[in-house]
């Protein structure tokens, strides 16, 4: 398998997914804006060849590096960067090379938030009501239906970045005034409750290989707004509510040999499963890793396996629960690192430095640890997070 993997450098992950496909016999052909020098020296061990460009943003010169490829190694098999923001640049050199994969006729339907919805009505999964380019008389109707607070967000595009909660007239009236006028806009409903999300793999065969799930009791839109520290948990278990609505999702896209993540909202007020964004590709913030932990698995190499070779045996079970605690520079916190080193012991799995581009968000560094109860791993995340 002639595999080329766009931006194999960034984020970290993306090079263990590539090292993974080299160990389960795939030609890994590499293209990115690094220096080649600068790689990961695993991650360079992986490619059989690297073509460097000026700007990955330039569709030209990645053309010319997939024609190269496609010339010296024949057939392209896959193209894939696992990375949301490469989601079209993806799709286009498909399209242009008629590799396998999700095509650029349909990308749309993975990047606009108002296009979903179609495709969660088509699941029967319930789906937050909302109001696409919302105007000042549009949007008096929709809060005059749906009362305050209002979600707004960009229509295109991931994370919480220029998401804003409006909870009066005042605040929607200072959007208006103030909200970009080249970017187009959704309403939509607030919901008060946590996100659970369904994690996974599916193959080309649409069987679900492997699924997990994490639990949010924070909003990460007031985690961004705060610049404040964030806190998730990986589940031992899938909740069978959040298994049933994530496959019926999937078999609405139609998505085939895909890491998916797929994010919905548990209301406190009745218990609703409601289902907010989907997104094909590995979820983030050491979510990833989160998995591993709780699973005792490699899951770079349970994909890898499933691209290569196709999906089979049987998906493994969960032994822990995994929990990513933040901490952000601005904030004094009553516990030093080697104080929390010795505390949990054992039960800590992970401490890094958080990548500058992903701080605000996933705060400047974090801790991962582990446990046998969600009680357990809530404990832990507050004593390190504890403020004075």
């Amino acid at each position: 398998m002639n595999f080329v993997f766009f931006s194999p450098h960034f984020p970290a992950s993306s090079g263990e997914f590539a090292i993974r496909l080299h160990e389960e016999g795939a030609t890994v052909l590499g293209i990115g804006d690094a220096p080649y020098d600068s790689l990961d020296p695993r991650l360079r061990a992986a490619l059989t060849e690297y073509y460097r460009v000026d700007n990955m943003e330039s569709e030209d010169e990645t053309l010319r590096a997939t024609g190269y490829f496609t010339h010296k190694y024949g057939r392209i098999d896959r193209f894939e960067s696992l990375n949301e923001y490469w989601l079209e640049s993806d799709a286009r050199m498909r399209t242009d090379f008629n590799i396998e994969g999700t095509k650029a006729d349909f990308i749309d339907n993975l990047k606009h938030k108002s296009k979903m919805k179609d495709f969660f009505r088509k699941s029967g999964v319930e789906t937050v009501r909302f109001l696409k380019n919302p105007n000042r008389e549009s949007a008096a109707a929709f809060t005059a239906e749906n009362g305050f607070p209002v979600v707004v967000k960009p229509d295109l595009g991931s994370g919480a970045s220029h998401t804003y909660k409006l909870s009066n007239q005042d605040e929607l009236d200072y959007f208006f005034h103030t909200s970009p006028a080249d970017t187009e806009f959704i309403m939509e409903e607030f919901i008060d409750g946590i996100i659970l999300t369904y994690d996974g793999l599916i193959d080309r065969d649409g069987i679900v290989r492997f699924q997990a799930s994490h639990r949010f009791e924070q909003s990460i839109m007031k985690v961004v707004s705060d610049d404040d520290h964030l806190r998730y948990f990986c589940l031992k278990d899938v909740d069978a509510e959040v298994e049933q609505a994530g496959r019926s999702i999937l078999e609405a896209f139609g998505i085939r040999e895909r890491f998916f993540h797929i994010e919905l909202f548990k209301s406190n007020k009745d218990g609703r499963l409601i289902a907010l964004e989907v997104n094909m590709r590995p979820p983030g913030a050491w979510m990833t890793d989160s998995i591993n932990y709780s699973y005792e698995v490699d899951i770079y190499t349970l994909w890898a396996r499933m691209v290569v070779h196709g999906g089979s045996g049987e998906a493994p079970s969960g032994h822990y629960y995994t929990g990513y605690a933040s901490r952000k520079d601005r904030k004094h916190y009553r516990r030093g690192h080697e104080e929390i080193q010795s505390e949990l012991g054992g039960a800590l799995v992970r401490y890094d430095a958080i990548d500058e581009i992903f701080s605000r968000a996933s705060g400047n560094r974090a801790y991962q640890f582990r446990g046998d109860s969600l009680d357990r791993v809530r404990e832990i995340a507050d004593y390190i997070q504890a403020e004075w």
